[in-house]
């Protein structure tokens, strides 16, 4: 049977090959070529036999059948017979030859045939190709087409042809008219002699070792002169080529005599042909191939062709090479072939051209002949060795050039000259150099885009310097010996700075290799070598350069490195301690970057190393000489400040390390000679550097710089007539500032105890002597502000030192108020409204210094230095947001410089007057009505309370006598408009609470559990919602209330009446909210302070016009009065009559709660009493209207009118009122539209708001309930909506509600029992029911009602069983049977196909399911599951969707007990679901996937379970496909027997209406069929299949045709 019926599958298919759809017919091949891989003759022999029956199939359909016919022979040619084998051949020969005109696609494919069938059949092949290849006949051009490719792909069987096939082939090319064929023919012989070529070349392998390459001489020979002679000068450039391509192979096998003979001709008309081309790859190509035959034979003529050989050679490669053409980049590698084989054979002749080339300054020349030099170097090693001298010296010129092209040209040769030896002749040493000046190039080079032309960037000639240094260092082994240590003498020079990281690593590998192979021996041998470092020199250096560690890429751990890689030539006492110290640095730097390493930290850490050196070598002219080295190299950092800076501290460090003072006193003075003065980074470097030796000299480092003060040079620097003209004043002025720095670091540094005694006699009088100038006898004070920022620095340090030295509390100050004054006079002089300078900072530092120092400081002065800092920079605006920057800085820097200054004052005075004094200074600022100004002065003011609290030091109980205004001052500010400062408020409050314990007498360390509350609170003040800042102001007045002690309480409450007039609105709305809580928690003991109070607030409120404060000064009263009724009362009868409005508002406030206000009219009556009656009393209590109690709901008129509502649904007016409505609405007089439903269902809605039931009202219009009342389509909902807030706003309301509406169940109205029923389905989603003990009735009544005539009230019914589930599922086990029954017999309902009984009893059973007793479900489980099996492929979706989800359900309801009458329901919905997965409607796919997982655990295969799992989960995305496969895999491994059940299943949704189902459909057999075993074929119905998979490639849908044509291929399984 197999036979024919895979012909039949095939005959099927290759019907199919004409479907208009491209996707369609692709399969269609792939589907052949799925039966071809299982029979291959059956289905070639098929498709032979439909294209010869089909003669006038068009030839895109035959193309597509003869590729299927290729893929399939070129996959099976090995099982062909030679019956099949001699169809095909002569099928394909006839499809190829049957229009002479060229259809490219079909003449190919079947050529391709051919050429597959001939990889074993080649004789058969060649038959039938030289029956169509006769002498004097024109051929078919794919014939001669399909000889080329056949010599191809089959060598040693097809070029024992060729000389027949030349033979008869050559006569032919004169006869060839058309260029087409030429083409063909040159292509073919191009074919001929590289297969030839191939042949002769593996000889050892050949069936035929006797054939010579004289063989074929002859033939190629005649057909070179007709391709050269005639052919090459065809005006056709396709032709042109084509003949180049073939001359290349050709040329090998011309006689030697015929090649010498036409060299003369041929390379020039070869060369020719650049000028004709664009693309010249080819020709390139087919050159090197006849240069290299030339060079075979041993040529002599080639030297005379020889120089335009090189200038055409030449100028191709000087062609710019694109990156985005292939050709180009071809093209130049097959030129740099053909110099390759004339450097082999003429290496003089070359050279001679290329190196003058290379003094031509244009940048393609000398790129280009760079190129060729390279590539020559490399691949004419052998050729070149005698010419490296000559190729050094020609490399002079290309070295100076700046073009970035030509040094990556120049590089790229270096680096190949390194490898060849050339490095170590005379001038290689300028090689080296230039490649180390290329890794110096700067690194900020590599982000500029280059502009013009298409110059690379700089980076990358870096980049491929850095590389090739380092390969060249570690690979080439004889380089080590020209590298080293040659390349030591690139380190110190500064030019050679960005090479530094580069060199270091080289160096230390060149190194360690020389220390493996002569541990012992020193690693630089300085014999005559004059030109090396000195080891001062490169210790110096590398230790300078590592101060910025990642600059260069790194150069700080490469210096590092190599240092302690030479520590034996340094010193030799250095390798123990270094081999520690250095990988400790080294580690450092690892864990950091560039952004989170510290420059300060990091110096200190060298300086330490530095140290740490010196100490262990511990010899002077060692040290002497290394501080001499370094002075030296000073000059040599001018362009970086940083590191010169640092260099100036390591110059500071070693002459400490010196014990020859006659050599520090000398270098200290060359430093001051030779320093610029107007670099402010030297400036500093030499003062640290002055400050560093002092720590060792301090005697010789003074008197250093008074000798200095006192030379020449500084007098003639700032002499009057200053006889230096070429210096400046601001120069003299930096020479000052300088020696003033100096004396600075000097004290700073020094040893404390001996700095106290210079302090005022040499450091200070120094300092002074250099800020201030006599002229004439008068002392005159520089303005330069540089100099005055040096002399607040340096006072600054020295006041630092004096206090941290141990004699400090002994030390008097005689020169303090003088610095204290200057110093004010300094911040004074700063413009307040800018900060550029640090002057103010550090003066107010210096100040810090100074106030801790004896004799103190008086109080007026105290109080001038905290006014003038404060005025200094309270003012000054902030920079905008995101400005910042260094600005910020500073700002930041001299707050923090107030802070401390502050507090110094502070701690000479800690009592509460001393607090107040600073909060005195405070208070305007915290008033302020510019926010920066109130958060620095609330930040400040934290800070001077913690500082308080922190040193609060209570010997006896005393009273903290000004709390109260302190807390009132701050508390407000907690609702500022500003974040910052309602956060440092708080601040301030907890501190003061803090500090009164501590005057209480509470430990330091104690917690008070109130206080501590305000922490939480400040972190919600930074939100902005007025609502929680306020809550916040309340919760905060409340922790004061409970810990201010009752005599401040009063002052507390005066300084927060003052804030109610505060500008910041929030802030006094805060002091009312405050003051009301303080009022209502500590009122109680103010009786006697009522009066004072209610003057207050009449007084405020006279001043302000504000609403909150008026509403909050009624409160106020409202709360004393509830506290003290009679004093705040008598207080309001003293006003002065007529009342004015304030005071008619405060009476008002009493009027606010009934019972206060019977006590005040109590004691207005007790009053008037005694006096004449007061008329408006008798008003004002008859104004007091009482308390409405709400009245019970007239429920039966409720119950009346929803039944109203549904009688008069979709109703309309009465004619005459038609009539009247269309007047009023034309005349747009009507206020509203008359309709009989809307004034029903607005009765319903008057009667529950009159009743009481607000909240049923309100969740009704909010689920949009009252207008599906009035709705035909949603007037159900609409009822269900109103039951739902019925029953849970309205509960104990529902029985009677219930008794009207259970009346109106036997209505002769369809729609009263309609919505009756719908209410009280709804009711039974609340529990409420069960709880009224309503349930049982209303379960009887629902049930009664399921033979109701209306289908809608039976559905109804069926809705509010169900809804039980969810009101309350304990009662559904117990009523099971009975909600069952209701339930099947609605599925039974007899109202059609589409019956909405049907799909409500099933979304119930749904419901139910899972509460129900196993038992009870038991008996209907298989009913059910028959009775929803028809409506799996209902039309509508619901239907649908509903019942396959209800399936699913029964599944579920039968884990791990599923019988098998049921088992088989699961197995015959299994086709069902997986088909309508691919459901139009996302809500049915999704049901199946439920369904599906739900069915997993009942087939009992864990495999299909874990799949269904895995795939189907609810939102993720499912590949079909890859899905189906998997289940069906499973499905015929585990249960085979199910195979024609499942496919005659699936046979029915060939015919489903949607096209995704229908596709699915062939889909799920094709996957059936490839995972059953064979055997299983007798269950399957193959004709039915087979016609049915033969219908659906005639669907209209694209998609169908497609899977079903898929799965016709897989059918082949059952063959």
């Amino acid at each position: 049977m197999s036979e024919p019926y895979v012909k039949k599958l095939s005959t099927i298919l290759l019907d199919s090959v004409t479907d208009k759809d491209p996707l369609v017919q692709e399969q269609v091949c792939s589907a052949l070529c799925a039966l071809g891989e299982s029979q291959p003759e059956e289905t070639l022999s098929a498709c032979e036999e439909h294209l010869r029956q089909h003669e006038k199939l068009a030839h895109p359909y035959r193309t597509m059948v003869l590729r299927a016919m290729e893929t399939i022979v070129s996959n099976h040619i090995s099982e062909l017979g030679k019956d099949v084998t001699r169809a095909i051949i002569l099928l394909a020969s006839s499809e190829m030859t049957k229009v002479k005109d060229l259809v490219s696609d079909w003449q190919q494919a079947a050529s391709s045939v051919l050429v597959a069938v001939g990889k074993r059949f080649v004789g058969m092949v060649m038959e039938e190709m030289l029956g169509k290849f006769q002498p004097g006949v024109l051929p078919h051009c794919f014939v001669v087409q399909t000889l080329a490719n056949l010599s191809v792909f089959n060598v040693f069987g097809m070029v024992p042809f060729l000389t027949s096939v030349l033979s008869t082939m050559l006569p032919m090319l004169g006869m060839a008219k058309h260029d087409s064929m030429r083409v063909v023919f040159c292509c073919a012989l191009q074919r001929f002699s590289e297969s030839t070529l191939e042949y002769l070349a593996n000889l050892d392998q050949a069936p035929d070792p006797t054939v010579r390459k004289d063989t074929f001489a002859s033939d190629i020979s005649s057909a070179y002169d007709t391709l050269f002679h005639h052919w090459l000068q065809s005006r056709e450039a396709k032709l042109r080529l084509a003949v180049v391509e073939a001359l290349g192979p050709m040329s090998h096998l011309l006689p030697s005599e015929k090649l010498e003979e036409q060299l003369p001709k041929l390379l020039p008309g070869v060369l020719a042909l650049y000028k004709k081309h664009a693309e010249t790859s080819h020709v390139s190509k087919s050159l090197g191939q006849i240069l290299e035959a030339a060079v075979s034979v041993g040529s002599r003529t080639l030297e005379v062709q020889l120089d335009s050989l090189l200038a055409a050679l030449h100028a191709q490669i000087c062609v710019p090479v694109e990156t985005s053409s292939p050709l180009v980049t071809s093209n130049q590698k097959e030129v740099l072939r053909c110099f390759t084989v004339l450097a082999c054979c003429s290496p003089e002749r070359l050279l001679a051209f290329l190196l003058p080339k290379l003094d031509t300054s244009n940048e393609r020349t000398r790129v280009g002949t760079l190129q060729v030099l390279r590539h020559i170097i490399n691949s004419a090693a052998a050729q070149m060795e005698a010419k490296k001298p000559f190729i050094l010296s020609s490399m002079r010129l290309p070295l100076l050039d700046p073009n970035s092209k030509v040094k990556r040209a120049v590089v790229q040769v270096i680096s190949a000259m390194a490898h060849h030896g050339y490095l170590e002749q005379p001038g290689g040493e300028a090689m080296l150099e230039y490649i180390v000046q290329q890794c110096a190039l700067p690194p900020e080079a590599q982000h500029q885009k280059p502009s013009g032309e298409e110059e690379p960037p700089a980076d990358s000639v870096r980049d491929i310097s850095v590389s090739t240094l380092y390969l060249v260092s570690t690979t080439v082994d004889r380089m080590s010996d020209v590298l080293w240590p040659h390349l030591l003498q690139f380190l110190t020079p500064v030019r050679f700075t960005g090479a530094l990281t580069p060199l270091c690593r080289s160096l230390v590998h060149l190194a360690q290799k020389r220390q493996e192979a002569a541990a012992e021996a020193p690693l630089i041998q300085y014999d005559g070598n004059v030109t090396l470092p000195s080891p001062y020199a490169i210790a110096t250096r590398l230790l300078t350069v590592s101060s910025s560690p990642y600059l260069g890429g790194g150069r700080g751990a490469a210096s590092l490195c190599l240092l302690n890689v030479l520590h034996r030539d340094i010193h030799p006492s250095l390798g123990q301690r270094w081999a520690t110290t250095i990988a400790l640095l080294l580690e450092h730097l690892e864990e950091h970057t560039a952004k989170t390493l510290s420059q300060k930290e990091w110096e200190e850490k060298l300086l330490v190393f530095l140290r740490d050196s010196l100490a262990v070598v511990s010899d002077n002219t060692w040290i002497c000489q290394l501080s001499l080295e370094m002075c030296k190299q000073l000059p040599c950092y001018n362009g970086t400040p940083q590191e010169k800076n640092f260099l100036y501290k390591c110059v500071g460090t070693t002459l400490g390390a010196a014990s020859s003072k006659d050599v520090v006193r000398k270098l200290l003075q060359e430093l001051l000679e030779t320093a610029r003065y107007q670099e402010e980074a030297e400036r500093e470097g030499l003062a640290c550097c002055f400050g560093i030796c002092a720590i060792s000299h301090l005697d010789d480092t003074l008197a250093q710089l008074e000798d200095f003060v006192r030379s020449d040079v500084f007098r003639k620097s700032i002499g009057i007539f200053n006889l230096f003209k070429d210096r400046s004043d601001n120069d003299v002025d930096r020479v000052k500032g300088t020696l003033i720095l100096c004396y600075g670091h000097v004290a700073a540094q020094a040893p404390r105890e001996l700095v106290l005694a210079r302090a005022e006699s040499d450091i200070l009088r120094n300092m002074f002597q250099c800020f201030s100038t006599k002229v004439l006898g008068i002392k005159v004070e520089t303005k330069d502000p540089g100099l005055q920022l040096c002399l607040v620095q340096s006072v600054c340090m020295v006041c630092q030192a004096i206090c941290s030295s141990a004699q400090a509390g002994s030390f008097h100050f005689t020169r303090k108020a003088e610095l204290v004054a200057q110093m004010m006079d300094f911040i004074k002089a700063e413009p307040p409204d800018s900060l550029r300078t640090p002057i103010r900072k550090k003066a107010m530092l210096a100040c810090t210094h100074l106030v801790s120092l004896e004799p103190e400081l008086e109080e007026q002065v105290q109080s001038d230095i905290i006014h003038s800092c404060l005025h200094s920079i309270m003012a000054v605006p902030p920079e905008p947001e995101g400005e910042g920057g260094p600005q910020e800085f500073l700002y930041l820097d001299t707050m923090h410089a107030l802070e401390d200054l502050l507090r110094s004052i502070l701690r000479r005075n800690m009592t509460p007057q001393g607090l107040q004094l600073m909060v005195e200074h405070l208070s305007p600022w915290i008033k302020s009505p510019r926010g920066y100004e109130r958060v620095r002065a609330l930040g400040l003011s934290a800070c001077l309370l913690q500082f308080f609290l922190e040193h609060l030091h209570v010997s006896a109980l005393v009273p903290f006598h000004n709390l109260g205004l302190l807390v009132g001052l701050f508390s407000p500010r907690c609702a500022d408009l500003w974040p910052a400062t309602r956060q440092e408020a708080v601040s301030c409050v907890y501190s003061l609470l803090y500090l009164q314990l501590g005057y209480e007498g509470f430990s330091r360390d104690y917690r008070d559990d109130v206080a501590e509350r305000l922490l939480p609170l400040k972190d919600g003040l930074v939100h902005p919602d007025p609502a929680i800042l306020f809550h916040a102001c309340h919760s905060i007045a409340q922790i004061i209330a409970k810990r201010l002690p009752p005599d401040q309480l009063i002052n507390l409450l005066l300084t927060l009446f003052e804030s109610l007039g505060d500008p910041d609105k929030n802030c006094s709305r805060a002091a009312t909210v405050m003051i009301n809580c303080l009022l209502k928690e500590r009122g109680s003991m103010l009786l006697e302070k009522v009066p004072e109070i209610m003057s207050v607030l009449r007084s405020r409120l006279q001043e302000t016009r504000e609403e909150h404060v008026l509403q909050s000064a009624q409160h106020s009263v409202y709360v004393l009065a509830s506290q003290h009724c009679v004093a705040v009362v008598t207080s309001l009868l003293g006003s002065p009559l007529p009342f004015d409005s304030h005071t008619c508002s405060l009476w008002r406030a009493l009027a606010v709660e009934p019972g206060l206000s019977a006590q005040v009219l109590g004691l207005l009556l007790e009053k008037m009493s005694r006096d004449v009656p007061f008329k408006e009393s008798r008003a004002f209590l008859l104004s007091s209207a009482p308390d409405r109690v709400a009245t019970l709901l007239p429920l039966a008129l409720f119950a009346g009118l929803l039944l109203r509502v549904s009688c008069t649904v979709g109703v309309q007016l009465p004619r005459n009122l038609q009539a009247k409505e269309r007047r009023a609405s034309s005349s747009a007089l009507a206020s509203r539209t008359l309709d009989p439903c809307s004034t029903a269902v607005d009765a319903l809605r008057a009667v529950l708001l009159r009743g009481g039931s607000e909240d049923v009202v309100q969740r009704v219009e909010l689920e949009g309930g009252w207008e599906l009342l009035s709705t035909s389509a949603g007037h159900e909902d609409g009822v269900a909506r109103l039951a739902s807030a019925m029953a849970k706003f309205a509960g104990p309301r529902l029985p009677l509600v219930m008794k009207a509406l259970l009346g109106a169940q036997s209505s002769v109205y369809e729609a009263q029992r309609v919505t009756s029923t719908a209410f009280l389905a709804e009711l039974l989603t609340s529990n409420v029911v069960n709880d009224l003990m309503l349930l049982e009735s209303l379960l009887d009544n629902l049930a009664a009602r399921q033979k109701d005539p209306c289908a809608s009230v039976r559905r109804l019914v069926l809705r509010g069983l169900a809804n039980l589930a969810s009101g309350s599922p304990d009662k559904v086990r117990a009523h099971g049977p009975q909600l069952l029954t209701a339930m099947i017999s609605g599925l039974d309902d007899g109202d059609g196909p589409h019956s909405l009984v049907a799909l409500e009893a099933m979304a119930g059973l749904a419901k139910l399911l899972g509460l129900v007793e196993p038992e009870d479900l038991r008996a209907v489980l298989l009913h059910t599951a028959i009775r929803i099996r028809p409506f799996f492929d209902s039309e509508k979706m619901e239907f649908r969707s509903v019942s396959i989800r209800l399936f699913g359900h029964l599944n579920k309801a039968c884990h791990g007990a599923c019988e098998d009458v049921f088992l088989e329901q699961v197995v015959g919905g299994l086709v069902p679901l997986l088909l309508h997965l691919r459901d139009p409607q996302a809500s049915v796919a999704a049901a199946c996937r439920f369904a599906l997982r739900m069915c997993g655990p009942n087939l009992e295969c864990e495999e299909l379970a874990d799949v269904f799992q895995k795939h189907l989960q609810d939102g993720r995305g499912l590949h079909f496909g890859e899905f189906l496969n998997a289940a069906c895999k499973h499905l015929m491994c585990y249960f085979p027997d199910l195979l024609g059940r499942l496919v005659s299943t699936s046979l029915f949704y060939f015919k489903s209406s949607w096209e995704d189902v229908r596709a699915a459909a062939p889909m799920l057999t094709g996957f059936l069929v490839l995972h059953v075993e064979p055997q299983q074929q007798s269950q399957v119905d193959l004709e039915q299949l087979t016609a049915a998979l033969q219908l659906l490639l005639k669907d209209p849908a694209p998609k169908v045709r497609v899977k079903a044509a898929e799965t016709l291929g897989r059918l082949v399984k059952f063959a």
